[in-house]
């Protein structure tokens, strides 16, 4: 399903199992019998993208590896309001503990990738791509980057390692943009695209003679986004960022640019409602 369930994301979902139980469900514990068996299905409950059901397993394994998994649908499905989208089946305490822990990753993970396929499919006649930014939550950037790819978006840079971005405050301490750009030639490696954020078409063209890879346009209005894609004419690529809307997609996208960053797909993505209820339940009797 296109991602690697990492030891980073495994201490991730520990830990949200832990914060969740933590000594004991009371009430599980109290109401339902050891013994019990039973089958819970995961339905959306209103239509989405879904993202997170490869973890779902995972999240069940760690409190009992009596429990089955079947996933009925793949992350990046769109899938209607009702939609069975997966089934757990075991001991019917352990679906229980493990249910809301289950939930908000599949919740949350279904919402940004649901947020991005509104993007996506709002520019889709047009040559450029969706991505993402660093504006993640915490510790969840590898999920919440993989939902953007669920949604069919792309993904930007993963971190400050795998690519420089050149901003107002490293040119500050440059002093220059052409200062900045040589010295991160010098120290980064040499297949590390360099990009270059910009304000005005001054900045646009120092960077272009600095030998920019990647010329962001920084809160440009879309008059200034058109002249500086004409500008640059296809000697580097062109990134449009900074308070893009659902409602100023389609308009960034007339200029030309290669690429639409929207920090709102990770750090304003709405949940995705989804329930998880028992549909059978067995209990064995002894003797």
């Amino acid at each position: 399903m296109d991602i690697l369930v990492t030891p980073q994301i495994e201490q991730l979902i520990r830990c949200a199992l832990e914060e969740d139980i933590g000594a004991g469900d009371i009430t599980t514990l109290s109401t339902v019998p050891s013994e019990a068996r039973g089958k819970g299905l995961f339905r959306a409950k209103r239509d989405s993208v879904v993202a997170g059901l490869i973890l779902i397993e995972k999240i069940f394994s760690f409190l009992d590896d009596d429990v089955e998994v079947r996933c009925l649908c793949r992350d990046g499905d769109q899938v209607v309001r009702g939609t069975v989208v997966a089934e757990a089946e075991g001991p019917v305490r352990t679906l229980l503990m493990g249910e809301r822990t289950a939930l908000n990753f599949l919740q949350r993970l279904s919402g940004t990738a649901t947020l991005t396929r509104r993007y996506v499919d709002a520019v889709k006649d047009f040559p450029c791509k969706v991505i993402d930014t660093r504006k993640t939550t915490p510790g969840f950037r590898t999920l919440e980057k993989y939902a953007v790819r669920m949604g069919g978006g792309t993904n930007h840079r993963f971190g400050l390692y795998d690519a420089a971005l050149v901003k107002d405050n490293h040119i500050a301490a440059a002093g220059s943009i052409a200062g900045a750009v040589q010295q991160v030639r010098r120290q980064a490696p040499f297949m590390a695209k360099v990009e270059v954020e910009c304000s005005d078409l001054g900045q646009v063209r120092e960077a272009l003679e600095a030998g920019a890879d990647v010329i962001m346009l920084d809160n440009m209005n879309t008059k200034e986004m058109a002249e500086a894609v004409r500008l640059i004419n296809k000697r580097a690529w062109v990134e449009a960022s900074g308070g893009i809307t659902i409602e100023s997609l389609r308009s960034v996208a007339e200029t030309g640019v290669d690429f639409i960053s929207v920090g709102a797909l990770t750090h304003s993505a709405p949940a995705v409602d989804f329930n998880m209820k028992i549909a059978t339940l067995t209990i064995k009797k002894n003797g």
